[in-house]
């Protein structure tokens, strides 16, 4: 990690002033029109209310947003990270300790005039980002907004929190907008994952997902006091009998992203949602797993570890 300078400003500015992210705008509204922003490419009318696997339609669903104390420390910081929860989610994880809101939609739709909004009003709490949480399938209307919110003077580092199931063509709408990629890398291997998240290509439409965000952002960057201004944050769930591949997940950052990546090594899984009838996901992580993830992660040359 690297200290960032002291007149950092959002790149998202320079698209606002060129027109490049009204341009963004448009390109991702149009794929709307026949959806391909997620791997799935369901392919609906979402203009027209048809609802694909994420189950949203041409607006986003918020659950609910405001500082956030417990996200990774240079996000929270002192003031709290700005997180908005989007309802509904591209993935279906057996496991999700966010069920309610994923898969259930708890929330309301929001126009990208009151997602702007919500981003204003975050950034006068005096949060230190906006983070977008579950983003993947509501990329046209998070730019609208940041496009809307941008010319009414936000000037927060944007946060992609994903599941890290992303394609790359709504990557490259993002790049220049996003600051801060925070995906989540699940699994390492996809016949492994197929039945705990429904989609049979995680591992690797995640591993190129990842390497994206790095190339746009590469490794995290400090402010002075410690607060993330851009680059990569990765987030990996340890899971019960090594079923995550959480060594192969390791390895696959060490060698094919950098050694300098900041990753949050996650000991908090417990069996929530449908987990109870998915063994091994019916039994809590072991200290003895967590102490090898660590060990393992150390052996490879990776040092920025946020646990917890």
């Amino acid at each position: 990690m690297g200290a960032t300078p002291r007149e950092f400003a959002p790149t998202y500015l320079d698209l606002l002033r060129s027109g490049a992210l009204a341009e963004r705008v448009r390109q991702a509204r149009q794929m709307l029109g026949q959806c391909t922003l997620c791997p799935r490419r369901c392919r609906v009318n979402r203009l027209q209310g048809e609802q694909g696997a994420c189950k949203s339609g041409a607006l986003a669903r918020i659950c609910s947003y405001g500082p956030h104390p417990g996200e990774e420390r240079p996000l929270s910081g002192w003031n709290g990270s700005g997180t908005i929860f989007f309802a509904y989610c591209n993935l279906h994880c057996v496991f999700c300790q966010n069920w309610e809101i994923s898969q259930k939609g708890e929330g309301h739709e929001v126009t990208a005039e009151a997602l702007a909004a919500i981003m204003l009003g975050l950034q006068d709490r005096g949060c230190h980002n906006i983070n977008l949480v579950t983003p993947s399938h509501v990329v046209a209307p998070i730019l609208e907004a940041v496009n809307l919110a941008a010319a009414q003077g936000l000037r927060l580092p944007l946060v992609y929190n994903s599941g890290g199931y992303d394609c790359l063509e709504s990557l490259h709408l993002l790049d220049g907008v996003i600051d801060i990629y925070l995906p989540d890398m699940k699994f390492a291997d996809s016949a492994t994952a197929r039945p705990f998240v429904k989609v049979s290509d995680y591992a690797e439409v995640n591993r190129a997902a990842v390497k994206e965000m790095h190339r746009q952002v590469g490794d995290l960057m400090l402010s002075e006091a410690g607060i993330a201004r851009r680059g990569l944050l990765v987030r990996h769930l340890v899971l019960p009998d090594s079923l995550a591949g959480t060594d192969r997940i390791l390895a696959f950052l060490a060698r094919d992203i950098s050694p300098r990546t900041y990753i949050n090594l996650m000991d908090q899984y417990r069996p929530c949602f449908l987990a109870a009838d998915y063994p091994p996901l019916d039994c809590r992580v072991s200290r003895a797993e967590m102490r090898a993830a660590i060990l393992t992660a150390r052996k490879l040359g990776l040092h920025h570890l946020d646990q917890g």
